[in-house]
């Protein structure tokens, strides 16, 4: 079992675990993850750590391979004796972590959005569930552009569960969908080229993208060499941001759609002093983008509770973090009882500068309802915060 860290050294520094990808098919967004991450970390040291003690992050590379994550999180555990991870960006590795976290009682703190039909005591999920970025981006694409859906994914869990609901909450609306289809996750750039005939021949007013990793570039690369018009036939994605406009070419990402809680864009004091820190720590090339904000401010949030409980020990810590709130880059964010967060709903528009022009959000905060147990097909509740 790992060593529990407890206040026996008002010196003692809290270690913590980090698991982002530097190499490999994620590295693009994790990357960011890793920066944002350790621009909290560096926040927090400077003004006196947690109760006196420096926050000190144990870091190792998974390179993007998923047997990876879960072998370096038993490390962590079993080795390092930590109790708290941050890391990872696919579901498929936030899996892979789950049976660790859950034996040894750590706890994972996840900031990637994700399919929902999930919940774990040892588990954290600061980015978005479905409810709250699908049923606005579906209306809103169904409204501006027409009916007909063509979903294309990656063949792993995300963007199966993903296209399911999206499916579904589509066929509820009246829309249709034209086609559905899925490419291995390491799929070549070549792969893309008759998915982006086979777009242009399906007549479809929408291509709905669960692709990730590197296969995004190639995509929206494909759909720009077969002469589709995004302003005409948009793709629209949960998991397309700054980063990946910024590796594909931000004129190839010009005019496509993205549903998140947070844009570089958004126009506030929080945010504009977060962009600006950002730059400055890891150079002007370097844009935050929604998976980068979100791994900033779990450690905020993480932090925060540390601070009340005084003890790395998961039984202890998550209760002070659940029901607890934090003023974010994105808006004020909140914990759920279920361990997901209340976040904001935004759709935006990619520039040609690699950014994204804002052209709708919620008026509030959107309850994480991963169950659906508000039902699939009615507007998200607002949370009470």
């Amino acid at each position: 079992m790992p060593r529990k860290q407890c206040s026996k050294s008002r010196y003692e520094p809290w270690h913590i675990g980090v698991l982002f990808s530097q190499t490999g098919w994620t590295s693009d967004v994790e990357r960011t993850q890793l920066c944002g991450t350790l621009l909290a970390i560096d926040e927090i040291n400077t003004v006196g750590g947690v109760n006196g003690r420096e926050i000190v992050p144990v870091i190792y590379e998974p390179s993007s391979s998923t047997d990876s994550y879960g072998q370096l999180a038993r490390k962590l555990m079993i080795e390092d004796g930590v109790t708290s991870i941050f890391g990872c960006y696919t579901s498929a590795s936030r899996k892979a972590i789950m049976p660790v976290v859950e034996r040894f009682n750590g706890l994972l703190w996840y900031s990637a959005p994700y399919e929902g039909f999930e919940a774990s005591p040892n588990m954290i999920y600061t980015g978005a569930a479905p409810n709250q970025t699908i049923v606005k981006l579906c209306s809103y694409m169904l409204r501006t552009f027409g009916p007909r859906f063509y979903l294309i994914g990656s063949d792993y869990v995300y963007p199966r569960q993903t296209n399911r609901f999206m499916r579904e909450y589509l066929l509820s609306q009246g829309g249709i969908v034209a086609a559905e289809q899925y490419v291995e996750i390491h799929s070549p750039r070549a792969a893309f080229t008759p998915i982006a005939k086979a777009i242009k021949d399906s007549g479809a007013d929408v291509v709905f993208s669960t692709v990730v990793g590197q296969g995004t570039s190639y995509l929206y690369q494909s759909y720009a060499d077969a002469g589709l018009d995004p302003k005409r036939t948009p793709i629209a994605s949960l998991t397309t941001t700054e980063a990946e406009l910024h590796a594909m070419g931000c004129d190839v990402g010009e005019a496509h759609i993205t549903a998140a809680c947070y844009f570089e864009s958004i126009n506030s004091d929080i945010n504009n002093a977060f962009v600006s820190k950002f730059k400055r720590r890891f150079g002007e090339h370097m844009t935050p983008n929604v998976c980068a904000e979100t791994a900033y401010f779990q450690i905020h949030l993480f932090a925060q509770a540390l601070a009340k409980a005084d003890t790395l020990d998961t039984d202890i810590l998550r209760p002070h973090v659940v029901s607890s709130s934090f003023d974010t880059p994105q808006g004020r964010v909140g914990i759920s009882e279920s361990g997901h967060a209340d976040l904001p709903s935004r759709i935006g528009r990619a520039n040609r500068s690699g950014g994204f022009d804002v052209l709708d959000e919620s008026p509030g905060l959107v309850m994480a309802d991963p169950f659906f147990l508000h039902g699939p097909f009615t507007e998200p509740p607002r949370a009470g915060r």
